[in-house]
Order: structure tokens, then C-alpha cells, then sequence
């Protein structure tokens, strides 16, 4: 079976995340507590217990990456599985570099919060929102946003999800003034997401130099097996691509709808890791294959059953 390793982005996090594989494996035990030790606050505070750290870029970016690490480790110690290839969504991308040995997990841990951090100082004072928009083609918004900022105003696409469901990045304000423009274009629903940053769009340029010099120095100089690229659809495997394509990455749109097209053919099954099952919903629309999402021991052991 040609297996594609995939993992999500800001937006999976829940409170109690993790917390199933904490219970049930030592395993995670031993990786929560390594995290709470490198990154020098409690993983399992902010996992597990109501807080409002959660939902802050800077905490969200580690925790979405810890656990979607656990159940890929955990998975590989109860049946060692290889992937054709590696695909995150946004944030993912990191998680994906990660299990194809590109960067340590400790690495991957600092690179996620620091991310973050950088992301939230980019975007203060700048008024930066994101906002959903289902119903409308491609190339319809596409133009639409280019009318747009003819117009003065900050509007990008920012997330190629699925037919018809693209997330616009850009300014609140801006954003929330084209709500009535794009139902009357033929959306059908174009709604404000409680964001505090504008993801992977120019807003974020300020911060390209930043997590650059950041990352250089993290990432191994050959990875284990190829990373698809959410800037580009491309495949990379070493140093020198990373560093330009996750650098990339913040500025321009995650085409996770153009990737999965383009790789479906080499692919038999899709292996979601991390909290809920977001990738795995927007893949029911854009492939006939299957897609297992690894969340807890239940969907573990229902995996393995299918082996």
C-alpha cells in the first residue's frame, strides 16, 4: 500500500487533546512531558484543562504539533509503517518535515511556538482577520480579490480547501465590508473566523527574514522520505528546499486542494494524524480513496485492524 502521512493545521485544536494516547501509552507520557521540559510550559495544562492559551497562535502551533507527532510515533511503535510521502496543511507542513526526519522533535517544538509568536507580532496592530468562504469557484474569488485590492483594500485567498470552500486572509475591517458583495457574487455562506492573525498572505512579509534565519540552522540536510510543498504542490526532501518553501509558505496560499489532486494517483490511503478529523473531511470531496484520521486508541486500533 502506498501510504500519504498527513496532518493538520491551526483550527484542529480542542481541550483534552492528546489526552487518550497520555492515559493509555507511555510513550506520550514521556513526549508531553519532554515538550512541557523543552518549551517551559505545562503541555498538559494546556491540553487538557479549559484555558484560553489554546486558541493563541503561539500556544495552539506547538500543541497541534505535539499530538499529531504522538500519534504518528505511536503508530509506527505498534506497527512501523512507511508513507510514500508527507503532506501537512499550513501549520502541518512543520509536523510533516518533522516524522521525515528534517527537523528534531525538540526543533520542531521551538520552531512551532516561536512561529507563532512571530505570526501574532506580524500581525499587531494591523487589524488581521480570516474569513471562510464556501460556494464560489476558484477562479470567481480569485478575480474578486484582485478587484479588491485594486481598490486599496488587503483581501488574498488563503487556503485552496476543497471545491468551492476557500479561506480569504486580510484585514478584519476589509474582509467584513465584502460580506454582502460575496453573496451577492453567488457565496454561499462568507463567515468572519475568530482569528487574531492573517495566514499566508503578504500581511505576514515582515516575519519572512525572521523565521528564516530561525529555521536554517534546525533542519537536517537530507529528509527520509519526500515533504509535498503547500506553496507549490512540489515534492522536497533537503535543507536548502525547506528553507525557501516553508519560508514561502507564510506569504502565499496553502493549495491543499491542488496537492492532494495532484499526488491521488500514486496514492492508495490517506493517514490523518493529530486531533479530530478535519483533513479527513475535506478529503472525502476531493478523493475516492480512503482516509484514516489517528486520533485516540480507538481509531488507532481500528487502523490497525484494517492491516
Amino acid at each position: 500500500m502506498n501510504y500519504a502521512f498527513i496532518f493538520p493545521g491551526q483550527g484542529s485544536q480542542s481541550i483534552g487533546m492528546g489526552k487518550d494516547f497520555y492515559d493509555n501509552f507511555e510513550l506520550a507520557k514521556e513526549l508531553f512531558h519532554l515538550a512541557s521540559d523543552t518549551l517551559g510550559f505545562n503541555m498538559q495544562e494546556l491540553c487538557f484543562q479549559d484555558n484560553e492559551k489554546i486558541n493563541q497562535t503561539q500556544y495552539t502551533q506547538p500543541a497541534i504539533f505535539l499530538v499529531s507527532y504522538i500519534a504518528h510515533s505511536i503508530l509506527q511503535e505498534e506497527s512501523p509503517l512507511l508513507a510514500k510521502l508527507a503532506l501537512g496543511h499550513s501549520l502541518g507542513e512543520i509536523s510533516a518535515v518533522s516524522v521525515a526526519n528534517g527537523l528534531s522533535f525538540e526543533d520542531a517544538l521551538i520552531l512551532t511556538h516561536k512561529r507563532g509568536l512571530l505570526m501574532q507580532q506580524a500581525c499587531e496592530g494591523k487589524d488581521a482577520g480570516m474569513m471562510v468562504i464556501v460556494g464560489l469557484d476558484d477562479a470567481k474569488l480569485e478575480h474578486f480579490c484582485q478587484e479588491q485590492q485594486n481598490n486599496g483594500k488587503s483581501i488574498w485567498c488563503a487556503n485552496y480547501n476543497g471545491d468551492g470552500q476557500i479561506v480569504l486572509a486580510g484585514k478584519k475591517a476589509d474582509l467584513a465590508s465584502v460580506e454582502g458583495s460575496l453573496k451577492e457574487l453567488g457565496a454561499k455562506r462568507a463567515l468572519l473566523l475568530p482569528m487574531s492573525v492573517a495566514s499566508h498572505c503578504p500581511l505576514l512579509s515582515s516575519m519572512t527574514e525572521d523565521f528564516t534565519k530561525l529555521i536554517e540552522p534546525m533542519l537536517k540536510e537530507n529528509f527520509s522520505l519526500p515533504v509535498i510543498s503547500n506553496a507549490t504542490t512540489n515534492s522536497y526532501d533537503n535543507k536548502q528546499d525547506a528553507i525557501l518553501l516553508l519560508s514561502d509558505q507564510l506569504t502565499k496560499p496553502v493549495l491543499y486542494k491542488q496537492s492532494i489532486q495532484k499526488i491521488d494517483s500514486q496514492i492508495d490511503a490517506y493517514i490523518e494524524f493529530g486531533c479530530g478529523n478535519v483533513l479527513k473531511g475535506l478529503n472525502k470531496r476531493l478523493s475516492q480513496k480512503n482516509t484514516f484520521s489517528i486520533t485516540d486508541t480507538t481509531s488507532l486500533k481500528d487502523f490497525l485492524a484494517t492491516l
